[in-house]
């Protein structure tokens, strides 16, 4: 089954076209169609090509000739599957490219033959220019709107009203649906197509016995908005990049399109539970960073808690897919994450999460039994990733397990393909119908119809074999995209051919044995999407990320605080929205990394002076400082000698003691020192984890021995010596005095004599040494640095800040 070159909803460029009508002219008709069905792959990794305006501004006059001449452009089409008493309106423009002014012009539909396989159908939406017989006869008469004249450049709107049955429509089917200009010009003077757009027309007058159940997926997912940043305050509040996601899900952003649309559909929801966290956290106090590094305070709280009350009520009683949290990247996980140690356990954890975030915002239950690997493209080790967190269920495209046993027919999408896996195969030419620029009316409705027409005609490949088709679209329509898609899918719900299923049951569909379970090798991965995928360093970078995570959680009395919001920020760092932008991608993995050092720089040793020991044993205090809102625990300070020799810590060469701060404060921790010799010896403080790992930068100090010398004991020596005797010479003299005192009577008064003072009281109240009293000796010098107590100090002292 090919696939059409071109995005549905987009016009080949004029080059394209007029190489097209070349290699028609040259090979043939035949040929001509063989050579336009391309490969199977072609739409999904496809550029997708400019609009039709875009081709429009592009043209060189000197090629609008022929059936070239005038531009059509289809806008609207209504209905888009006509009944029998219908009466169907096309409506669009007109626009002269070529140099000479057209006049007699006329603007009528032509119907063609009904299609026959849906590779005619890819054929025919890449036909250009007018061919005879295979663009069907004018529905003429007052079907057609007159033109009169058409100057170069000017455009005119035209508007055609025809009831159904005068298009002499037969059987059901898929009809080709042609809008041409018929005029003539002064260089061509005699009627002639000037110019044609080609639609299609599904026609089922009647239900179909056998419909077939289509499951189409729905969505919700957008880019990373969270930092891994929140405030100090109990509530921790998130911080955001911008204010970008209040802009989708204000009235008529994308976000709130999709989920309005969404609500009037039967289909199957797929959330990247990362958005509800997200919209969640803006329905309370948020702030968003500035470029200057500041935040401001978030005032979307009103749209935020509007859009998550609509989804509560549109998903209830409905069948939800919840990706892992984030969406990571399947395959960029498969191809360079799971040599980096760690990443795959990533995995694990957001489906975890994923699941938990959508049962406690939503309060439904959804399924995590699906992984979804970008545009649907597997190889075997995206399919061992892919069910490594618990899924069984892929989410592939045919565009990537193709058929290779010829059916004539579109399977059903479920098949086993070993293991206890099944692949649920979206079919790409249905997926892929809504990419490219869907803004302008004509791409919009040229895609509704081509999709209804595909989906028609896969019923009718095998109106008796119940099928289950599976429609995976871009995993984050645009706005437009979204309408688009509601437009077709409101047409489905006529249920003529069609009825709607939820992916759950597609899944557990009985597999056609016929159908392709061989999952392409690696080498059959498409280039295009290699190129989007995340780097190995990427994964390097994570893995960093997470190791220094591991190491400060520890010390935490808090946990919960630091390592949720870190462990979300990570699973974002993986997400599969960062394909093709890759410098986005690393900016916020370098943010993320960045705001963790700086937590981790929170808790530290303050730099201290170099110390001076004038004695042979003193007490050095070190400090640690919290600045972090909450306490650490579980930190050991360990203070060690260069050269013990000279200066022991503690009993030896180092000494440990425990560490408990609390938040906002510093502590004071005390350490023995005892001295050998004299000069300077470098000292190192250094925390550490529990478990051995260094925390933190090490502190260096010098602490400078000063030992007291024998000269100066001496000299000290000498000077107690003099006291003591001087000492005992007065008190002798004393004694003598009184004796003669007492000898002279008390009428002959005091004693005057020379050298003896006045009579100071009795015996032993003098300032002299008692003469029981032992001066003694000296032992070790008192020491300069006072003692201090070597006692656990508290929790610690306040920071001034």
């Amino acid at each position: 089954m090919a696939e059409a070159a071109d995005f549905p909803g987009t016009s080949p460029s004029p080059a394209r076209r007029w190489l097209r009508r070349t290699a028609a002219l040259l090979v043939g008709t035949p040929l001509l169609a063989g050579l336009l069905q391309a490969p199977a792959g072609s739409v999904a990794h496809a550029t997708v090509p400019s609009t039709k305006a875009e081709a429009a501004q592009s043209r060189v006059k000197a090629d609008a000739t022929g059936s070239r001449t005038v531009d059509v452009s289809l806008d609207s089409l209504t209905p888009t599957a006509p009944g029998e008493d219908d009466t169907l309106t096309v409506s669009g423009t007109v626009t002269n490219n070529g140099k000479q002014t057209v006049t007699g012009a006329q603007v009528g539909l032509r119907v063609g033959s009904p299609l026959n396989s849906r590779s005619e159908i890819d054929s025919a939406a890449k036909r250009t220019g007018f061919q005879p017989g295979a663009d069907g006869t004018e529905v003429g008469g007052k079907y057609v709107e007159k033109i009169a004249r058409l100057a170069p450049g000017v455009r005119q709107d035209f508007s055609i009203s025809v009831p159904v049955k005068a298009l002499s429509l037969g059987v059901g089917g898929v009809y080709q649906l042609g809008v041409s200009l018929t005029g003539q010009s002064a260089a061509q003077p005699y009627p002639q197509v000037l110019g044609i757009e080609r639609t299609f027309l599904p026609w089922q007058p009647d239900a179909t016995d056998t419909k077939t159940k289509t499951t189409y997926l729905w969505p919700l997912t957008t880019a990373t908005h969270l930092t891994a940043k929140t405030g100090s305050d109990d509530q921790q509040t998130p911080v955001f990049k911008n204010d970008d996601l209040a802009d989708e899900l204000a009235p008529g952003g994308r976000l709130e399109q999709l989920l309005s649309l969404g609500s009037r559909l039967d289909v199957t929801w797929v959330i990247d539970p990362d958005l509800l966290a997200s919209v969640e956290a803006m329905t309370k106090s948020y702030r968003i960073d500035n470029p200057d590094g500041t935040t401001r305070p978030g005032k979307q709280q009103t749209v935020a808690n509007q859009w998550l009350n609509d989804l509560q009520a549109a998903v209830k009683d409905k069948k939800i897919v919840a990706l892992p949290f984030a969406d990571p990247d399947l395959a960029s996980l498969a191809h360079t994450g799971k040599a980096v140690g760690g990443s795959l356990g990533h995995l694990k954890e957001a489906t975890d999460a994923g699941y938990k975030a959508v049962t406690t915002i939503l309060q439904v239950k959804p399924s995590t039994d699906f992984a979804w690997p970008a545009d649907g493209a597997i190889d075997p080790s995206i399919v061992d990733v892919a069910t490594s967190a618990g899924a069984h269920t892929v989410i592939a495209r045919s565009d990537s397990l193709r058929e290779t046993n010829g059916l004539q027919y579109s399977p059903t999408a479920a098949r086993p393909i070993g293991g206890g896996t099944t692949a649920v195969v979206a079919d790409a030419r249905l997926s892929t119908a809504f990419q490219g620029d869907m803004t302008e009316a004509e791409n919009s409705t040229l895609a509704v119809q081509e999709f209804l027409a595909q989906s028609l005609m896969v019923n009718l490949q095998d109106p008796d074999k119940e099928r289950s088709i599976v429609v995976a679209p871009q995993r984050m329509p645009t706005a437009s995209q979204a309408q688009t898609m509601e437009k077709a899918l409101s047409s489905l719900a006529g249920g003529k051919w069609s009825q709607p299923q939820d992916l759950t049951a597609a899944a557990k569909a009985k597999p056609d044995p016929q159908a392709t379970t061989r999952v392409p090798s690696a080498a059959a991965y498409p280039d295009v999407l290699r190129k989007q995928e995340l780097p190995r360093l990427a994964f390097e970078n994570i893995q960093s990320t997470q190791n220094s995570l591991d190491r400060f959680q520890v010390i935490l009395t808090e946990k919960d605080r630091v390592v949720t919001p870190f462990g979300r920020a990570i699973d974002r760092e993986m997400a599969t929205s960062w394909r093709g932008r890759s410098v986005e991608g690393q900016a916020y993995r370098d943010s993320v990394w960045a705001y963790l050092k700086d937590l981790t720089r929170q808790v530290s040793l303050i730099k201290r002076s170099d110390a001076k020991l004038s004695g042979r044993s003193a007490t050095l205090p070190v400090s640690v400082q919290n600045n972090l809102v909450q306490g650490v625990d579980h930190l050991v300070l360990r203070l060690s000698s260069r050269n013990p020799t000279r200066l022991k810590i503690g009993d030896g060469q180092f000494e440990e003691k425990q560490i408990k701060v609390a938040g906002g404060h510093s502590q004071s921790v005390k350490f023995t020192t005892t001295a050998n010799a004299n000069g300077p010896v470098p000292v190192y403080a250094q925390l550490y984890t529990e478990d051995g790992e260094p925390y933190g930068d090490v502190v260096k100090f010098d602490v400078n021995v000063t030992e007291v010398t024998l000269t100066v004991m001496l000299v000290i020596a000498g000077g107690l010596l003099l006291l003591v005797l001087a000492g005992f010479r007065m008190y002798t003299q004393r004694k003598r005095a009184a004796r003669k005192r007492a000898q002279e009577g008390p009428d002959e008064g005091p004693d005057q004599g020379e050298g003896e003072g006045p009579d100071n009281g009795p015996e032993g109240e003098s300032g002299g040494a008692s003469g029981t009293d032992d001066p003694g000796h000296p032992s070790d010098p008192t020491p300069d640095t006072a003692p201090e107590s070597t006692d656990p100090s508290d929790t610690g002292e306040r920071v001034d800040r």
